[in-house]
C-alpha cells in the first residue's frame, strides 16, 4: 500500500491525522511560504486561490523528493476585510491582531492537496466564517499568558481546539477546517486514492 507523507510541521494537523486513524510520516515542506504568498497577493490572487497554491507547492515540494508515496499538503490563511492574516512574529503583534479582530466576523481558509511524484491528483478548499466576541484587555492577556508561544504558530493567533474557543462568539463551517485540515474531504480523497480502505 502507497505510504501518506504529510507535507506540514502542524501538530494540530498531525494530531487530526492520527486520531482519525491515518497512518502517516511527516516531511515538512521547505518553501518560502511568506513570499510566495505575498507573490501572489501581489498578482491579484484571492485568499482561497492564495490558501490552495500554498498547500500544492508544499504538496509538490515534497513529491518529488519521496517517489511514489501520496503526498498531503494543507495550508490555511485569514481574511479579515480585504486583508490577509498570516502568522505573528510575537506575542506583541498577536495581541493587537486579537484586538482588532474582537467584536469582528473574519473568514478562514484551509486548503489540501494530494500529489505524487510532483504531479497534483487532487484538492479541496474549506471555508469557515468566525466571529468574534468583544473581550476586555484583561481577558486576552490572560489568554496569551496561559497559551504562551504556541499560538504564534496558529494562523489567526487562537487554538479553537483549546482556550481559543473562548474568544468566539459563532462559528459557521466545518470544526475540522477551523482546526487547519478539511479532514472528512481528505478521508474520502485517500479512500479514493487507495491510501486508505474504502
Amino acid at each position: 500500500m502507497t505510504s501518506l507523507v504529510l507535507a506540514s510541521a502542524s501538530l494540530s494537523r498531525q494530531k487530526l491525522l492520527r486520531e482519525a486513524g491515518v497512518p502517516f510520516q511527516v516531511q515538512p515542506a521547505d518553501i518560502a511560504e511568506a513570499a510566495l504568498m505575498a507573490d501572489l497577493s501581489a498578482a491579484g490572487a484571492g485568499a482561497s486561490a492564495i490558501a490552495l497554491a500554498l498547500a500544492e507547492a508544499k504538496a509538490l515540494s515534497v513529491s518529488r523528493h519521496r517517489p511514489g508515496a501520496m503526498v498531503l499538503g494543507a495550508d490555511s490563511v485569514v481574511r479579515f476585510g480585504s486583508e490577509l492574516v498570516s502568522k505573528c512574529p510575537d506575542l506583541a503583534a498577536l495581541r493587537a491582531l486579537l484586538m482588532r479582530l474582537s467584536g469582528q466576523t473574519h473568514e478562514l481558509i484551509s486548503a489540501a492537496v494530494l500529489a505524487r511524484d510532483g504531479i497534483p491528483l487532487w484538492h479541496h478548499t474549506g471555508h469557515a466564517r468566525l466571529t468574534m466576541r468583544p473581550f476586555s484587555a484583561a481577558f486576552l492577556d490572560a489568554y496569551l499568558a496561559a497559551e504562551g508561544q504556541t499560538v504564534l504558530s496558529c494562523v489567526g493567533g487562537y487554538r479553537y481546539e483549546g482556550p481559543g474557543a473562548q474568544l468566539f462568539d459563532a462559528v459557521e463551517g466545518d470544526f475540522f477546517t477551523v482546526l487547519g485540515l478539511p479532514l472528512l474531504p481528505v478521508l474520502a480523497a485517500l479512500r479514493a486514492q487507495g491510501i486508505l480502505m474504502s
